[in-house]
């Protein structure tokens, strides 16, 4: 399922595969990118510090516009945090998820009718025509004048915040962990006046980790190659093999290692056949964006690595929008710590 390539560069500066603290994905530093000003008992006025723009919320949007971005981490956060009714035009979709009814429930959303542009995205005219109070995008590309899209200071002007997703700042997902998925949800309760429901969010995930990491603890850490399935966004055979980002921290937690992380300092690696058949990979862990059977591409790839650890012992697991920047990934944890270790569950 090779992609157009505005769509494969949009995607790869995303991924979302994207605050103030866009430079640095520590806990820290995470839980203070947001600056709240002085806040009424009704929880307004909030004003946050988003890429060095400030936006400030006198109430909670009701128009809310969540473009595309090659993303499901700005819609699945709203649904985890029950805000499905404040939006009036969603472009974002994998097509699976690890949370049972998330992807019906994203297909049930408004979609504004609108003609995307060559990126799959929402072009400024019709952005503009929508009317919107908030416009989220994964990184800055989603508001760059020079792609067609409404800037910040043009939705400002008809009366519009915007917000650009952890590590979208400076387009540099390699440097992102699980903690920029709850300075996401943490974001979100604040503009919506929901922080109680999303701290709660936060506790639980943080729970369901610690308890995983635990039990795998001390274990030997198995050599884990994440990919997207059918997808080509480089030259070689292996164009959307992670390297770095969020998807090492889920596997550090779920007690793994990435089988590729020495073979790019971006955020994927592109590799050839003979690169991927010379590395020992004892599990694959393959993501679904759109594809709709990703097994099948599973099976495929350990079939064609018979020599893979991976492949002699049938270890693969298929995920989605839980290994990627949004409300989930505790359950990637959990499938992917189940996965090499199941002798500790």
């Amino acid at each position: 399922m090779p992609m157009k390539r505005s769509a494969a560069v949009t995607l790869t500066a995303a991924l979302c595969l994207l605050t103030a603290a866009c430079g640095s994905s520590s806990e820290d530093k995470a839980r203070d990118s947001t600056t709240e000003a002085a806040v009424s008992k009704s929880g307004y006025p909030v004003t946050l510090d988003n890429c060095g723009e400030k936006a400030t919320f006198k109430k909670a949007p009701s128009r809310v516009v969540v473009m595309n971005g090659a993303s499901v981490a700005e819609v699945s956060t709203l649904l985890a945090l029950g805000l499905q009714d404040k939006i009036v035009a969603n472009e974002q979709t994998y097509g699976m998820s690890e949370v049972a009814d998330r992807a019906a429930a994203i297909k049930d959303l408004p979609t504004g009718d609108i003609k995307l542009n060559d990126a799959y995205d929402i072009p400024r005219e019709a952005m503009l025509g929508l009317r919107p109070d908030l416009v989220l995008s994964v990184t800055t590309y989603g508001f760059d004048q020079k792609n067609g899209f409404a800037t910040r200071e043009q939705l400002k002007q008809v009366g519009a915040n915007s917000y650009v997703s952890p590590q979208g700042c400076d387009d540099d997902p390699s440097k992102m962990t699980v903690a920029d998925s709850y300075t996401l949800l943490r974001d979100m309760g604040k503009i919506f006046n929901v922080s109680d429901r999303a701290e709660k969010l936060i506790a639980e995930s943080e729970k369901n980790i610690a308890a995983v990491s635990e039990k795998v603890k001390g274990e030997k850490k198995p050599k884990v190659m994440v990919l997207f399935s059918n997808m080509a966004m480089g030259s070689n055979d292996f164009s959307s093999v992670f390297s770095k980002g969020i998807a090492n921290d889920i596997l550090a937690k779920a007690g793994g290692s990435n089988a590729f992380e020495s073979a790019s300092k971006a955020l994927f690696a592109d590799l050839s056949k003979e690169k991927v058949a010379a590395t020992d990979v004892d599990a694959l862990v393959v993501i679904s964006y759109n594809d709709p059977n990703p097994a099948a591409y599973a099976k495929k790839l350990l079939k064609e690595f018979p020599q893979w650890s991976a492949a002699k012992n049938n270890a693969y697991v298929v995920l989605s929008d839980s290994m990627y920047l949004g409300p989930s990934n505790d359950l990637a944890v959990e499938k992917i710590a189940k996965l090499l270790h199941p002798e500790a569950f």
